[in-house]
């Protein structure tokens, strides 16, 4: 398996970095959150991604998409994590739009995708509920057939991008109990839809989410996705795409944080010399370059696996989101105190960062959730 980007993804990822530093510098995220926008990113800039060809890499060429893979997907994810741009790809493209990829019918696609790779619409994932943590199986929110039609009961919380959607892609559970591993179906489901609800949330990252709640929601037959009652396979395959375009996130801004830090120890001086003469600040900085190189190779293999269909594949995703929450928390943390005061205070750009990794952390499943699950996938 190469751990090295193509030629072309190498050219992809100096396009997605010029165009990230010029369109999307961190002082936006700044001016989105002191300006309370409800949506917490541009449809404009959303757009221009579209025009860019970067929505619909992962989607068949019919649909307006370029037919690549994940490998290309983690090139831009992480371009935009260098400068914590809170666009919604994540929710759009890899979540709900890769639930309508996988399983969605011809017309479903043809509604949808287009709009998606267009960067004309967004799309968010309903899954998370108030006692599921970050079991997929663990689902109460209740989907029961009447006739021709489906009728929806339930809450949804964390739910990405939520409060900005156009319409949800919804886990619900259509028979069993209430951890059974089978009876889970997905809907798609408009966000004008008669008895539903959208609550949008405040983030310690300034991005947007809600919580959703259904009462006596009706939906047509055919808003149903995939088989009834057997979703978890692709709610299992979608969440480790994501959950690796993520960790290439977090290698975005984690090595976006790391550079900064170093810039800082080599201008700041005490005793009249710069601080990143000191040995001791000298071995903090080596050790977190060594976890990001380390970061990079698990995304990059989990990428390719994922592209080739391979059997280790799950456990390669989890083993990148493990690590990647882990030390983008670590560069975090270590870059806000090796910059001394200023580090703590608002108005410098560094504590973006580490809100943005606790945020991303307890995203699609924290370290110790994918430890675990790496551990029993190999069988241990």
């Amino acid at each position: 398996m190469r751990l090295v980007l193509s030629e072309d993804q190498e050219l992809l990822a100096k396009t997605a970095a010029d165009f990230v530093a010029e369109k999307s510098p961190l002082q936006r995220v700044r001016a989105l959150r002191d300006a309370g926008d409800p949506e917490g990113f541009s449809r404009a800039l959303w757009k221009e991604m579209g025009e860019l060809g970067w929505l619909g890499i992962p989607f068949a060429e019919e649909l307006g998409g370029a037919e690549l893979g994940i490998a290309e997907v983690v090139v831009v994810l992480e371009a935009l994590g260098r400068t914590l741009a809170p666009e919604p790809y994540l929710s759009t493209v890899l979540l709900a739009g890769g639930v309508l990829r996988h399983v969605g019918n011809a017309a479903q696609q043809q509604a949808w995708l287009p709009r998606v790779c267009a960067g004309e619409t967004v799309l968010a994932f309903a899954q998370q509920e108030p006692e599921s943590r970050f079991d997929l199986h663990r689902v109460a929110f209740r989907a029961q057939r009447e006739g021709e039609a489906y009728r929806l009961d339930g809450e949804k919380i964390a739910v990405l991008d939520g409060a900005a959607a156009d319409a949800f892609v919804v886990v619900a559970r259509t028979s069993g109990e209430e951890d059974s591993q089978g009876g889970i179906s997905l809907f798609l489901v408009p966000a004008d839809a008669a008895g539903l609800s959208v609550q949008r949330n405040a983030r310690l990252d300034s991005r947007n989410a809600a919580g959703l709640r259904a009462q006596a929601l009706r939906l047509p037959a055919d808003a149903l996705l995939g088989a009834e009652g057997d979703a978890l396979p692709i709610l299992e395959r979608i969440t480790d795409e994501a959950a690796v375009c993520l960790s290439a996130e977090m290698l975005g801004s984690m090595s976006e944080g790391f550079e900064r830090t170093l810039s800082y120890l080599r201008d700041r001086k005490q005793f009249g010399v710069p601080i990143g003469s000191f040995q001791a600040l000298k071995h903090r900085a080596a050790d977190l370059f060594v976890e990001i190189e380390l970061c990079r190779s698990a995304v990059m293999a989990a990428a390719r696996a994922l592209d080739e269909g391979a059997e280790e594949a799950p456990r390669l995703a989890s083993l990148a989101k493990a690590r990647c929450s882990e030390t983008a928390i670590q560069v975090a943390n270590e870059a806000v105190q090796m910059h001394g005061g200023i580090g703590m205070t608002d108005e410098h750009e560094i504590g973006f960062f580490l809100k943005r990794a606790r945020v991303a952390e307890l995203t699609l499943g924290d370290a110790a959730w994918h430890r675990e699950r790496w551990a029993r996938l190999g069988g241990y």
